[in-house]
């Protein structure tokens, strides 16, 4: 069995096939997007220099989804990202891209985990069917990020609607900070 915790090395051919060393098969983007949804780390090297192609090809499967209508990106967003190659928010929105996704990652974690702790609805007939459909929503609306699953590790305060707070003010200071630097 493949070892899931190192990336998936996915050669590039000179006639731009990728393929996959751990099946020794040719695969596809979409193909790559299904590893990627299924929490597995790719990276893509071109055989002949070496290079890491994996971002190249990471934004071309983000493109594809977008141009057939499943955007996940609002315009304002691609603005803003457009924007940023162009300012000194360079240095700023990759860190700010990643709190923003971690919090994401933390905030479904704990949903998730608010709905399987002890309540007196817990215990009423269908409850554990509607917990894994409402798992298997969010897994979906989040396309599956890596971690998103719920099986993180359980929160250690008790006090849920602080930790919402902390997310909102961190979000608010790193806003701040964004508005500051496009000024």
């Amino acid at each position: 069995m493949a070892d899931t915790k190192k990336p998936l090395l996915i050669k590039r051919y000179a006639s731009r096939r990728l393929y996959n060393t751990e099946t020794s098969d040719y695969v596809t983007l979409e193909d790559i997007a299904s590893f990627i949804r299924e929490g597995r780390e790719v990276q893509i090297i071109d055989l002949k220099s070496g290079d890491d192609l994996t971002r190249q090809y990471l934004l071309q499967i983000i493109a594809e989804h977008e141009s057939r209508g499943e955007s996940v990106l609002p315009i304002n967003v691609l603005t803003d990202l457009v924007r940023s190659y162009t300012t000194q928010a360079t240095s700023v929105v990759p860190e700010f891209l990643a709190a923003s996704f971690e919090m994401l990652r933390d905030g479904q974690s704990k949903l998730l985990q608010n709905m399987t702790k002890a309540n007196p609805l817990a215990a009423m007939p269908g409850m554990e069917a509607m917990r894994a459909q409402q798992e298997a929503f969010m897994k979906a609306m989040t396309g599956g990020f890596g971690g998103l699953s719920g099986t993180g590790p359980k929160p250690e305060t008790g006090d849920e609607g602080e930790d919402l707070d902390s997310i909102r003010k961190q979000l608010a200071e790193l806003q701040a900070k964004l508005s500051k630097i496009d000024k």
